[in-house]
């Protein structure tokens, strides 16, 4: 399975690590000198929740938290893409969705 949030598309993007030694020239330096460039991953903070779809079922979806923290997702519901609240849905019964 990738490493993909299925509603925002985030993914694993890569970049370089720099290393730097010296002091700024800013401060007093005579500026940073560039001692090493290695390649890193930037992962995507992928959280696994129990999501309530407007239809009433529950699926679990790993989401990514900036997609919590906003607290709604985009759907396709007959042929539409369409706006909906994020719903995380409860364990138990009787318990009510709580509103992300």
């Amino acid at each position: 399975m990738a490493r993909t949030c299925p509603i925002s598309g985030k993914r694993t993007r890569v970049g370089n690590s720099v290393a730097r030694r010296g002091l700024p020239k800013r401060t007093g330096g005579i500026g940073l000198k560039t001692t090493g460039i290695t390649r890193r991953k930037f992962r995507v903070n992928l959280q696994s929740i129990r999501v309530l779809l407007p239809n009433g079922t529950v699926k679990k979806m790993r989401v990514a938290a900036s997609v919590i923290r906003n607290g709604w997702i985009t759907i396709d519901q007959d042929g539409k893409k369409v706006r909906v609240p994020l719903a995380i849905a409860p364990r138990g019964l009787g318990k009510k969705p709580q509103e992300a």
